[in-house]
């Protein structure tokens, strides 16, 4: 595939017309080049929050899809669309509702009236259709409307009248719930939550990051966001992303960590006491292909058990079920999770 001009590229036509791969060190290289330009431009409009665009990054290049958890007003939707004007991907957006049905999501089959006045079922596509899906407040929808995203989100395909459409790729879902507003909210079944690769916390701003907000907002200036990148790149850096090596012993130690959050395991004496159900494969999965692409983004070409580590809340966070004697003893996931990290070896 023709690398694409000032952009990210696998191949190059060299003088006899014959294509050559680039080596993997200059294609690592150019990734973690292109990245610091998105960063560059998402800060433009997002004052600091740089774990979440970090963890952003991550899911965008590992493939996968991110939960955002945050109390109004912190930028979560800003990010969204300012992400999609700087990868220059379609960009939708879906306010979840109570009354919002799957077919508001996926689209419909529709009569169509043909030229020589014959009828037929066509497809009217659903919003859905796009790169970069914003499923805003995806908890205030019902469970039947939360489903329309499953097939989507994991098979890369929608299903209307035993027909299925495939969706162009990249697809990118980030979806946004808020944790305080708990009235006519439907929780995410934990079958729904699994298929998000991270699930991300959105903090409130420190004190200077406030007042750089207010001095953005307040004085008639708008952030001029410039697409870095296209969705051919993105996939093209996905497959770079598969690439990169990961040594026995981290990949044991990602292991390790996804294992003792089974309660059914010997020796696992938090997770006995306090979870009930512990994370999936896919947990492990999330691990491994969220360190490779942190390793890039940090100039190396080698995962490293710091990589694993710092990915362990948001990849494992929401594929917890605690128990009801961790609710009566006031302990949390993520402190559960940490104190599990803290008594595995990392050797």
């Amino acid at each position: 595939m023709p690398g694409n001009k000032g952009g990210f590229m696998t191949e190059s036509v060299g003088t006899e017309g014959q294509k050559s791969v680039k080596p993997l060190g200059q294609q690592a290289e150019s990734l973690t080049e292109k990245m610091g330009e998105v960063r560059h431009e998402i800060s433009k409009a997002i004052v600091g929050q740089s774990e979440v665009v970090d963890g952003v990054l991550i899911a965008l290049l590992a493939g996968g899809h991110v939960l955002l958890e945050g109390a109004p007003g912190l930028g979560k939707t800003l990010l969204v669309r300012t992400l999609a004007q700087a990868v220059a991907l379609k960009y939708s957006r879906i306010q979840f509702t109570p009354d919002l049905m799957p077919a508001d999501v996926i689209g419909t089959a529709v009569v169509e009236e043909n030229g020589d006045g014959r009828k037929s079922l066509g497809f009217q596509p659903g919003p859905i259709f796009a790169n970069l899906l914003l499923a805003d407040e995806i908890n205030r929808a019902t469970p039947k409307t939360q489903s329309a995203l499953l097939e989507a989100m994991q098979e890369k395909q929608v299903t209307v009248a035993h027909t299925s459409h495939q969706l162009e790729e990249p697809f990118f879902v980030m979806a946004t719930q808020n944790p305080l507003e708990m009235e006519g909210t439907y929780p995410l079944p934990e079958a729904q939550l699994d298929r998000f690769l991270f699930k991300l916390r959105v903090p409130f701003p420190g004190r200077e990051d406030l007042h750089d907000i207010l001095d953005r907002t307040t004085q008639g200036t708008a952030a001029v966001v410039h697409p870095v990148i296209n969705g051919t790149q993105i996939m093209e850096m996905r497959q770079v992303v598969r690439t990169v090596p990961v040594a026995r012993h981290v990949q044991e130690y990602g292991v390790k960590l996804v294992m003792a959050t089974h309660p059914e395991g010997r020796g696992n004496t938090l997770a006995n006491k306090y979870i009930r159900y512990g994370s999936s494969p896919r947990g492990a999965q999330t691990l491994i292909l969220g360190g490779k692409v942190r390793a890039l983004l940090d100039g190396r070409f080698n995962v490293s058990l710091e990589d694993i580590r710092a990915l362990l809340l948001p990849a494992l966070r929401h594929r917890i079920i605690l128990n009801f004697e961790a609710q009566a003893d006031g302990r949390t996931t993520e402190d559960l999770l940490v104190e599990i990290a803290d008594k595995i070896s990392q050797g």
